[in-house]
């Protein structure tokens, strides 16, 4: 017999923007057809959820994915495993690759190399740079394009603008908001020699929160010169913090999982596998970080999922790369916050799913609603793991929160009505595919 639906997700407590309650979504054709009570038999699939929470799929708009280029680190399908074990649904990559993703050409071959090799939904940062600015108008709206990314101070791969008039001269011509690494590169220069060697405990030091607060407000006079929306990436600073509460007409905040939850007593454990840049800070950072979750101010989550294999990040400092995984444990260390009470369920999914979806303007992702994809992310609220290294499906293998123990999982992994990964299975071949934007060039 012919069913009225594809999938029903039955008994299942559905967050979103009308807040929480107990009811089935059903789905036909990878979108969502129905939010109520309804019959199983109705479908061809049904998914028990009763004691589990269903949530909007979270969204991590900052991953480096490492392709092409630097694929013995990561690559596509390994990073978008990790995501849909992670419960992430949709993931916007970076784009300091080899070759750069700067131009129609790198972001077309991008997008091939995805679909459906990529276990979950993509899009792509295109990299703002002194030589592509005249196109950037068109660049920041292909299909798959999240926008325009640019590094300010120097960090992971080749691109690098760091001066006003550079920065000013893409910021004249983007319409869509575009990303920014804000850490100032001639600050950076000048206190390079305070890098105590096999010392990264002198990694923020160096990288210090004047370097942050600095490019951060060059950034912000700059977006206010040219009528620019900006967004500043992972956020690590107390000053920061205080700065954009008056800038929030013009700049929208991320902040990361590990600056809200590692301090800088990490590098007596953790050593360089807790080295990134902007660098984890000293406790009050973290408290002015929580502060301004709390008050509204910082606006969504992204992990900067930025692999390296354990030799290289094991290497003495400051030989030693920055950067840690973090798509795959983006929500569960957030759901342990929320079980500890530090943010309510309702606020993370509004920073994982549908405030990315209103700040870069997706179509059809962020919520639970009729006409929308069937993206969900699954998660029990009392289910209590330990995170450990052979759980992580990245390429490199480890996670700087080994044996940390987290109340809070992600179950299943649903995207376009297909379930991707179900009580730490894949469950489904890879199938992703584009992210679309409202403001994108016309698809098909």
């Amino acid at each position: 017999m012919a069913h009225t639906y594809d999938l029903i997700l039955k008994g299942g407590t559905v967050v979103n923007q009308d807040g929480e309650g107990q009811r089935d979504v059903a789905v036909r054709g990878g979108r969502i057809v129905g939010l109520g009570s309804f019959d199983p038999s109705q479908a061809g699939e049904v998914i028990d959820c009763t004691g589990l929470h269903v949530l909007p799929g979270v969204i991590d708009s900052q991953v480096h994915f490492r392709e092409p280029g630097i694929e013995h680190k990561e690559d596509l399908e390994s990073g978008s495993r990790a995501a849909v074990m992670g419960g992430v649904t949709s993931v916007f990559e970076m784009p300091n690759t080899n070759p750069l993703t700067t131009t129609e050409e790198t972001l077309a071959d991008k997008v091939s190399r995805a679909h459906h090799r990529m276990h979950c939904d993509f899009a792509f940062w295109v990299g703002g740079t002194r030589d592509n600015v005249k196109d950037i108008p068109e660049l920041e709206r292909l299909p798959a394009a999240a926008g325009i990314k640019v590094f300010m101070g120097s960090s992971t791969g080749n691109l690098l603008v760091e001066d006003d008039k550079g920065v000013r001269d893409i910021l004249s011509v983007t319409r869509r908001r575009a990303a920014f690494h804000s850490e100032d590169e001639f600050r950076l220069r000048e206190r390079a020699n305070l890098r105590v060697e096999n010392d990264p405990r002198s990694h923020p030091i160096w990288r210090d929160e004047i370097a942050a607060l600095q490019c951060t407000q060059r950034l912000v006079t700059i977006a206010r010169e040219v009528g620019a929306k900006i967004h500043i990436l992972h956020l690590s600073t107390a000053e920061e913090v205080d700065y954009l509460v008056d800038h929030k007409d013009v700049a929208s905040i991320e902040v990361t999982p590990h600056h809200l939850t590692l301090t800088d007593e990490a590098y007596v454990r953790l050593g360089t596998l807790v080295q990134m840049n902007p660098p984890v800070r000293a406790a009050r950072h973290g408290e002015r970080l929580w502060y301004g979750l709390e008050q509204g101010i910082l606006d969504i989550l992204g992990s900067d999922h930025a692999p390296h294999l354990l030799e290289e990040k094991q290497q003495p400092y400051p030989k030693s790369p920055s950067g840690m995984t973090g798509v795959q444990t983006l929500v569960p260390i957030m759901l342990d916050h929320v079980n500890a009470g530090r943010l309510s369920l309702a606020r993370f999914v509004d920073m994982s799913s549908a405030g990315p979806a209103r700040l870069f303007q997706t179509a059809r992702k962020g919520r639970i609603a009729i006409g929308y994809d069937a993206d969900f992310t699954v998660v029990d609220l009392k289910k209590t793991k330990t995170i450990t290294n052979d759980w992580i499906a990245s390429k490199c293998g480890w996670t700087p929160y080994d044996g940390k123990s987290v109340t809070g999982w992600p179950v299943g992994t649903i995207i376009r009505g297909q379930q991707v990964m179900w009580e730490d299975e894949l469950t489904q071949p890879s199938k992703g595919e584009a992210v679309l934007f409202q403001d994108g060039l016309p698809r098909g």
